[in-house]
């Protein structure tokens, strides 16, 4: 998909994963990479000069006293009227599947784990990795205490605003709840 002329975007926690048309951020520097920084410290990018940012499964690798601020950092890079769509795991789906009993819901194997009890707790702290969980209402809260406003839940591949783009680094659809939010 080609990027609209003008138009400056922010891939948040790429990752392995860069995006070509978008300025790549990672906490560790590799190939793809722009911006390689901890949020935290904040993020070597002009205010107001993003028009719309994605981040699929980066903000749950922050503790949850580092959220806020992180979310005040990508508020203050956005445009006025920029979009924030962030993909998140879904602790919601994850515990209805836990309570079903259906095993089939988590990814992983049983030969790393075999009970859901274990199941469930490996992937919701990715083996480690994730250190905060989110349900919708969690997210909305958290992003409307950062300045965001008209949060909405966003279903995957398909976004509630005019930058259609923002959907192209969507993944992890059967474990994320997709939300977007206006600066």
């Amino acid at each position: 998909m080609a990027i609209s002329p003008g138009v400056r975007r922010l891939q948040f926690g790429c990752g392995a994963f860069p995006a070509e048309g978008w300025i790549n951020s990672n906490l560790t520097p590799g190939p793809g990479v722009d911006v390689s920084c901890d949020i935290r410290d904040g993020l070597p990018i002009l205010s107001e000069s993003i028009q719309y940012i994605a981040s699929m499964h980066a903000l749950v690798e922050l503790p949850y006293l580092d959220i806020v601020p992180a979310l005040r950092e990508l508020h203050r890079v956005l445009a006025s009227g920029g979009v924030l769509r962030l993909g998140l795991p879904d602790l919601d789906r994850a515990i209805d599947a836990y309570r079903a009993g259906d095993r089939g819901y988590f990814a992983i194997p049983d030969d790393e784990i075999a009970s859901i009890d274990g199941k469930f707790v490996v992937q919701m702290t990715w083996y480690g990795t994730n250190l905060m969980m989110f349900t919708f209402e969690l997210a909305r809260e958290l992003l409307q205490r950062a300045g965001f406003r008209d949060v909405r839940r966003a279903e995957y591949g398909r976004t509630t605003n005019s930058f259609r783009e923002i959907i192209q680094l969507d993944n992890r659809p059967k474990e994320s709840f997709f939300v977007e939010a206006i600066k």
